[in-house]
């Protein structure tokens, strides 16, 4: 595997690009980003220093992902999705410093258009859908749509929706993976 840049991208001197990762058209790569293995971003991409991304993960066309954003192994960021990485930005006052860290963690997805308030925690293999505002974290395996975003589900780590029974127990209906649902916490068991 190499690591593939189009010509039209640009990579500061510094970033840093796993083995596999693909950085398409009018990307920017910032000095101090990491990037890990098998990574893809799509066409007008920005990734600013100190962001750092795990293996696997797909970045869709339009999407900034500024300084504080920290995403784990085989994360989705849809089209035109939004990061924010200040709680009160104004224009005449000057917080650069003060940029508030989310963490998106593993096998997490999130839809076109969402938005991603920062200091929130998106949990492993969560669901985030089309445009829906994340205003506070994000459970594990949890389904939140709209705005502000509240959840309206749990899904399995192949993104299907898990119905439980009343033993509290879950099937993925594509990979058989089986989940248990304990004080609002979803488990993979088998």
């Amino acid at each position: 595997m190499t690591t593939f840049v189009h010509p039209t991208a640009v990579v500061d001197q510094g970033a840093i690009l796993g083995e596999g990762t693909k950085v398409w058209h009018f990307c920017h790569v910032s000095a101090k980003a990491v990037l890990g293995e098998r990574c893809n971003l799509g066409q007008n991409v920005f990734v600013a220093d100190g962001v750092k991304m795990g293996n696997n993960v797909k970045v869709q066309n339009n999407v900034s992902i500024y300084e504080g954003v920290i995403c784990e192994d085989d994360v989705f960021l849809g089209p035109s999705m939004v990061f924010t990485n200040i709680l009160t930005p104004r224009s005449a006052v000057v917080r650069k410093g003060q940029y508030t860290e989310t963490l998106v963690r593993k096998g997490a997805s999130i839809g076109a258009n969402a938005t991603i308030v920062c200091g929130n925690e998106i949990g492993a293999y969560a669901m985030i859908g089309a445009g829906a505002v994340v205003t506070k974290p994000v459970k594990p395996f949890a389904l939140v749509l709209g705005n502000p975003a509240k959840q309206a589900g749990w899904v399995s780590e192949y993104g299907h929706r898990l119905e439980f029974d009343k033993q509290n127990k879950a099937v993925c209906p594509e990979s058989g993976q089986q989940y248990t649902l304990t004080n609002e916490q979803v488990q993979r068991i088998a």
